[in-house]
């Protein structure tokens, strides 16, 4: 177990703070870079005032005709292990070194991306979710002028709220204070 002065955890299941909020969550399939189902429910929890915030973000949004989708949030350590096991060297930096636990196993980490309000359809950001190419960068210069420009809304609108981008994946958010709370291994059934 971490040591340190840690805040008691406080998951929020998203969807219960804001139900316009989509979930595709990818780990509970086999539609992953794993190809394995690695959740047993299609859940997504985070940190009460991370939630709080990523509900902020979803209704700022909206103003702009786009909703959240969710395609991982709190992740269980035991994953992370799994993937890190998983991974080649070479790809290493797109997962999280378990012996120093990931920003989603303390509930503050999400990735996610956007849908159009009217249609239903998510977006085309340029780059699948886990796509690990060069793609995936925030700042990626390829692709259409439209799918930049969505890639700069949805972080401009999350750095308001306090997230910020991983540097390698433009759908990976950590929120501010991702440090306060400790490394967790709790299913989701058990919150």
């Amino acid at each position: 177990m971490e040591k340190g002065n840690f805040v008691k955890p406080d998951l929020v299941e998203l969807i219960k703070l804001d139900p316009t909020i989509k979930l595709d969550i990818r780990y509970a399939t086999t539609n992953n870079f794993m190809g394995i189902k690695l959740y047993d429910q299609p859940r997504a929890f985070l940190q009460r005032e991370a939630a709080e915030a990523l509900a902020r973000v979803s209704s700022h949004l909206a103003g702009y005709g786009y909703g959240l989708v969710i395609h991982d949030a709190y992740r269980p350590w035991y994953v992370t292990k799994m993937f890190w096991d998983a991974t080649p060297d070479s790809q290493k930096d797109f997962v999280a070194d378990p012996s120093k636990g990931s920003r989603h196993n303390r509930g503050g980490a999400v990735d996610l991306s956007l849908y159009d309000l009217k249609t239903g359809k998510e977006a085309d950001m340029g780059s699948g979710y886990d796509e690990f190419s060069i793609r995936a960068h925030p700042l990626y210069p390829g692709g259409t002028t439209a799918q930049r420009e969505l890639r700069t809304k949805l972080r401009v609108v999350m750095e308001g709220e306090g997230f910020k981008v991983f540097h390698n994946e433009w759908w990976h958010f950590d929120f501010k204070n991702w440090k306060k709370y400790t490394i967790l291994n709790i299913r989701f059934d058990e919150i």
